[in-house]
């Protein structure tokens, strides 16, 4: 290819800065850093299942973290209890 061969001049003047898709309502786009390992294990999950985006599972799995966190301290105490009794076989 020759650089006769290039366009020297194009025109931007009705481009746009950032994604060519834009986000769904209530998501947001963010970098964020993890494990190889982790991201690994996600995408095994989503091809196990048959398809899917390993992203979504992340989110899930963080929304599933957090609705853990707001179980009411008695009604975690109750399970941790029950879990112990089971373990020892005590009724």
């Amino acid at each position: 290819m020759k650089d006769d061969d290039i366009k020297t001049d194009y025109d931007f003047s009705k481009g746009k800065r950032g994604a060519v898709y834009p986000l769904p309502p209530g998501k947001e786009r963010i970098t964020i850093r993890l494990d190889a390992d982790i991201l690994d294990w996600f995408r095994q999950q989503v091809n196990t299942r048959g398809g899917g985006n390993y992203q979504t599972l992340i989110n899930q799995a963080l929304r599933d973290h957090i609705g853990q966190q707001k179980i009411p301290f008695e009604d975690l105490l109750r399970r941790v209890v029950r879990e112990e009794l089971a373990h020892y076989k005590i009724e």
